[in-house]
C-alpha cells in the first residue's frame, strides 16, 4: 500500500553476518541502524555481547545499544515502543530505517503486535519465582501454573521455564492468565509500515566455525577481564537476565565456583561454545517459526545476500 513506510528488517542468528550487511547498507545513505538485541542494550557488556566497538559505533551508528544499566530490565514491549518511535523519527528525517540483530522475540513483537495490557516484567517476582524452582524443582512451579492458568499448563511444557515464569509473573501482577487477556485484548499492528524481511541462514557447519572463531576472539581480547569488572562494578544478582546471557552465565559460574585452574576454564569456554550453538539452533527455530506468518526472503551465504540487496537498495 502507498501509505505504508518502508521498514527493512535483517535476522539472524549469533555470528551470521548480519550487521556487517547491514553497515555496507548504511554508508549508501539514506539508512539509519535499529539494533535488535537484547544483550546489546545492557552498558558495559561489550565483549560477550560482540558489541560494535566505540570506533565502528562512530562510524555505523546504532540506536539501542548501550541505553541501561545491566541491573535493569529491558521487555519486548519496551522495544516495540522505543522501535516503533525511532521508526517514526526515521521516516520524518527521510531515511530508511534498517532493524538488525538477532532476538526473534524482538521482531515476533514488533511484526505481530504484542496484547495491549500484558505488564511489564517484574524482576522481583521473577526472582521470587525462580527461588521457587530452586528450593523445590520445576514441576512444583509448573503445578502452579497449572493450578491458576490450566490453559497454559496444557501449553507448556514444564522445561518452558522462561513462558512459566512469564505466565506466573503476569498472573502475579494482574490476578488474571496471561491466556485469558492474550485472547481478550486486541493486538497493536504496526499498520502503517512495510516490512522488507531478510534472514541470513548459512549453512550449520559453516555458522558453528563462524561461533568457535567469535568465542576465540572473545577469550584473546579479554573477556574474563569484563566479567570480573561487572562483578566488582555492579551488586551481581545472576537472575538479572543481564547475567543470564551466553557466555556471561558460564564465565561468573567459573570466577564465583570453580577453583580457576586451566583445566576449569577450558570446561568453562567449552559451556559456552555449546550454549552459542545452542542460542543459534533456537534462534533457526524462531526464523522458521516467523516464515510460517510472515514473507522472507532467506540467503545462505553473506555474498549472496549483499548482490541482492546492492541491486534492490543500491
Amino acid at each position: 500500500m502507498s501509505n505504508q513506510l518502508p521498514v527493512i528488517n535483517l535476522m539472524g542468528p549469533t555470528a551470521s553476518g548480519k550487521t556487517a550487511l547491514a553497515c555496507e547498507l548504511f554508508e549508501r545513505g539514506g539508512y539509519e541502524l535499529i539494533s535488535v538485541d537484547s544483550a546489546l542494550v545492557f552498558k558495559d557488556m561489550n565483549i560477550g555481547t560482540a558489541k560494535p566497538s566505540k570506533e565502528e559505533q562512530a562510524r555505523y551508528p546504532h540506536h539501542l545499544i548501550d541505553i541501561i544499566s545491566p541491573l535493569e530490565v529491558y521487555s519486548a514491549a519496551e522495544f516495540v515502543e522505543d522501535s516503533s518511535r525511532l521508526i517514526d523519527e526515521i521516516h520524518g528525517k527521510g531515511k530508511t530505517p534498517i532493524l538488525v540483530g538477532g532476538t526473534m522475540l524482538y521482531f515476533k513483537a514488533l511484526l505481530e503486535g504484542l496484547s495491549s495490557n500484558l505488564p511489564s516484567a517484574d524482576y522481583e517476582i521473577r526472582a521470587a519465582i525462580e527461588l521457587k524452582a530452586e528450593a523445590e524443582g520445576w514441576q512444583a512451579v509448573y503445578d502452579e501454573l497449572k493450578s491458576v492458568d490450566p490453559l497454559a499448563g496444557e501449553k507448556f511444557k514444564v522445561s518452558d521455564k522462561q513462558r512459566i515464569i512469564r505466565a506466573l509473573e503476569v498472573y502475579k501482577i494482574t490476578g488474571q492468565a496471561i491466556t485469558q487477556l492474550q485472547a481478550e485484548q486486541p493486538k497493536k499492528q504496526p499498520y502503517r509500515y512495510n516490512f522488507h524481511n531478510y534472514a541470513l541462514l548459512p549453512d550449520r557447519v559453516e555458522l558453528h566455525k563462524r561461533i568457535e572463531t567469535r568465542l576465540e576472539k572473545m577469550w584473546e581480547i579479554g573477556f574474563l577481564n569484563e566479567v570480573e569488572n561487572l562483578m566488582n562494578k555492579y551488586d551481581l544478582d545472576e537472575d538479572l537476565p543481564a547475567f543470564r546471557s551466553v557466555g556471561y552465565r558460564q564465565a561468573i559460574d567459573f570466577l564465583k565456583n570453580s577453583d580457576l585452574s586451566q583445566e576449569s576454564k577450558l570446561e568453562m569456554q567449552n559451556k559456552s561454545l555449546y550454549a552459542t550453538r545452542q542460542l543459534a539452533k533456537r534462534q533457526y527455530t524462531w526464523l522458521r517459526s516467523l516464515q510460517e506468518l510472515h514473507h522472507f526472503k532467506t540467503y545462505l551465504t553473506i555474498s549472496r545476500a549483499q548482490e541482492d540487496l546492492r541491486n534492490l537498495y543500491g
